[in-house]
């Protein structure tokens, strides 16, 4: 593969020029160290095919952590005419709907480590976790799984997992309007059905922290984050359900559409037009598996304070154990935004990349308006964790969009090849964080080795101004799958 012509425009921005057929150049939002990392893939030639879509505005972009994907890379970012452009399953992804809540607490992070085993004995026991079928919420009925599909935290309400504050601090209010869960398969459905309240495997996780570092005092007063308090902070997806919506759907476009495959640079771009009733079915799948994710994440939420309940003999209301924000980070959104000066709508595909509204969106909670959204940005097992602040160059130079976690540095191959996940444990435990998983394997997938440097794709984030940072979090105990 010849190399990629890439150019520095100024500190932390890069630009592949419009040409060889992009219709729009592509950027990619990175320090000199993170982008030689991400020159070791094919992230570069994957945003340089992303500005080959039709009716894509402005540019394609990539954000500080980004890594080779499925068609788009993760960190992608790209905006879609909802009429001359379409939605690409490619630019959401397989696992729809990952993304991240925390819970807080009024519990000094102290009183965890001489609980820390116990917690994690019993988080890991009431929690399922790993590949294949077992979830918390027992659902009797097809339609009453079509109820999760259609109505997120709504039915997370309804069933007493949620409260109407959690419900609050969610984006979109835990519940995509566009949801269709007639236009979900039934082989989707099946896969998912079993699942909800559960973490699944790979990099989700349940992990305690604790808030080390404060940088923005009013903002984390805002927020409800204390230095030394702990926090419980859960990241998983839309499990077996989101994997197979995107499998049929990129079956479908290449049955019913193979002219529009033909004529793009990389096949794994399939996607629906604009308008076209595929485009509008897949949306309503998409939207289905994306509730599914924040009900699962509810879900799993509800037996976390369950579990802080039984080890400190305390109602979880009385331990603080409030919902701070629950954020999407593979999903597309309809949005509207200022394009050459006029507000347009369009797709928003953020694969692996985390919405990052400023203050006076009106998406972002009535509480954090003032301030900007909650960004919700994991570390590596093992490493620091941020709670950032939607920035106010978020919407010019990302479409409202900043980076999700760490990035990969490495394959999950050449991960296990490297590290063996005992050492990896033992090493963690020496810094007096404790993971419990189902097997060592999973652990040496996941060590920090194989991520790259999460401080430097949080400094870039905060320096460009797409997302702020507000405090940082260290990890006490890490669940696993």
């Amino acid at each position: 593969m010849s190399e990629i012509e890439i150019e520095k425009v100024s500190k932390n921005v890069y630009k592949i020029p419009k040409k060889d057929g992009m219709n729009v150049p592509a950027r990619v939002y990175a320090s000199e160290q993170l982008l030689e990392a991400i020159k070791g893939d094919k992230t570069l030639q994957q945003i340089k095919n992303v500005a080959h879509l039709p009716g894509i505005q402005k540019f394609a972009a990539v954000m500080p952590d980004g890594h080779q994907g499925y068609g788009f890379p993760i960190g992608g970012v790209a905006a879609l005419d909802t009429e001359k452009g379409g939605i690409s399953p490619g630019g959401v992804g397989y696992d729809i709907n990952c993304g991240v809540k925390v819970v807080k607490t009024d519990i000094e992070a102290e009183k965890i480590y001489d609980r820390a085993e116990q917690l994690a004995n019993i988080l890991y026991q009431k929690i399922p976790s790993g590949t294949g079928k077992g979830g918390i919420a027992d659902i009797s009925s097809d339609s009453e799984f079509d109820e999760v599909l259609e109505k997120g935290l709504e039915w997370a309400k309804e069933e007493g997992y949620a409260t109407e504050k959690d419900v609050k601090r969610c984006e979109d209010g835990g519940k995509m309007e566009e949801a269709d869960a007639s236009k979900v398969s039934e082989k989707a459905k099946n896969r998912g059905r079993d699942q909800v309240g559960s973490l699944g495997s790979g990099n989700h996780f349940l992990e305690i922290q604790k808030v080390e570092e404060v940088y923005d005092k009013k903002v984390a007063e805002e927020y409800g984050l204390e230095k030394g308090k702990a926090l419980i902070m859960i990241h998983c997806g839309s499990r077996g359900l989101g994997h197979q919506i995107c499998s049929d759907y990129v079956r479908r476009i290449e049955k019913e559409r193979p002219e529009l495959i033909d004529e793009l640079p990389d096949k794994e771009l399939a996607y629906a037009p604009g308008e076209s009733a595929l485009a509008e079915d897949y949306f309503g799948a998409m939207a289905s598996a994306v509730n599914f994710a924040w009900a699962n994440r509810q879900v799993i939420a509800s037996k976390v304070r369950e579990s802080f309940e039984r080890i400190f003999n305390q109602s979880w209301e009385e331990l603080g154990m409030e919902v701070l924000y629950d954020v999407a980070h593979n999903v597309a959104k309809k949005e509207k935004h200022k394009i050459n000066g006029e507000e347009k709508e369009v797709y928003i595909h953020r694969k692996g990349s985390t919405r990052a509204f400023p203050p006076g969106r009106e998406e972002v909670p009535d509480k954090y308006r003032d301030v900007g959204q909650p960004i919700i940005l994991p570390g590596s097992m093992g490493t620091s964790s941020y709670i950032l602040k939607g920035g106010e160059k978020s919407l010019n130079l990302s479409f409202g969009s900043t980076a999700h976690g760490a990035g990969r540095l490495m394959s999950r191959t050449k991960a296990k090849d490297k590290y063996w996940g005992e050492d990896v444990q033992k090493e963690l435990k020496r810094d007096k964080i404790l993971v419990k998983a189902q097997s060592g394997s999973t652990i040496a997938e996941e060590a920090p080795g194989a991520y790259k440097d999460v401080d430097e794709v949080v400094k870039v984030s905060d320096q460009l101004g797409i997302g702020n940072k507000v405090v940082r979090l260290k990890p006490i105990a890490n669940i696993k799958g």
